[in-house]
């Protein structure tokens, strides 16, 4: 089981200051590695297609609307399944001490996304976005490693750290982040990047409501 972890938005909570919203994580699930394999090189060939050069990186925030909608209609045939965890960050909900602090933060959002997918999880080999921000990087791996020597669970494998440059898995949970992002906000074109993914979803939770 491969599972490929990326977030859409940002940890800051000035809303008023330009901060996102939300704060989005994805977790993107292949119990095959040879479907996980078929849907990387799918990828390959789709930026090929685009006219763009071998390793080319696909980010859902920098890319137009067609190339969103040509992505997503490239993958959906691939049979992957998602988690997300949307943390809202309206000052009228979210307080307490343990969101002042952007290490606490991105640890109980962590904390949040894996509880969701831990009954879904098995030997799981977990790969990180490199590139991301370095506190979450950083909290993320942490949290990881104490399900790693929990025995008991045996749910996660093995923890690797990746650049999404390279990695086109990790670029599917980029996107898989942003179009769960954008969802949540209502805005223009959620619904139509949404219905291509929106039967591999198992769970999103928005928290606080």
């Amino acid at each position: 089981m491969l599972v490929f972890i990326d977030e859409s938005g940002d940890p800051g909570l000035k809303i008023e200051s330009g901060s996102s919203r939300y704060f989005v994580i994805s977790l993107v699930v292949f119990e095959d590695h040879k479907e996980a394999e078929s849907c990387d090189k799918r990828i390959s060939l789709l930026g090929r297609e685009l006219g763009y050069p071998d390793g080319f990186v696909f980010h859902f925030k920098d890319n137009s609307h067609k190339m969103r909608l040509s992505f997503l209609e490239a993958v959906a045939p691939y049979d992957f399944n998602y988690f997300g965890f949307v943390l809202n960050k309206d000052p009228n909900k979210l307080w307490g001490k343990g969101f002042q602090f952007k290490e606490s933060l991105y640890k109980s959002a962590c904390s949040y996304v894996f509880e969701n997918a831990k009954p879904y999880l098995k030997n799981a080999i977990v790969v990180i976005d490199k590139s991301g921000h370095e506190v979450f990087r950083s909290q993320l791996a942490s949290y990881l490693k104490r399900k790693i020597n929990d025995k008991a669970d045996n749910i996660i494998k093995k923890v690797k750290m990746q650049p999404d440059r390279g990695n086109n898995l990790l670029q599917l949970a980029d996107y898989v982040a942003g179009v769960i992002n954008r969802y949540v906000q209502g805005k223009k074109g959620s619904d139509e990047y949404r219905r291509f993914i929106a039967a591999k979803e198992i769970n999103v939770q928005i928290w606080p409501k």
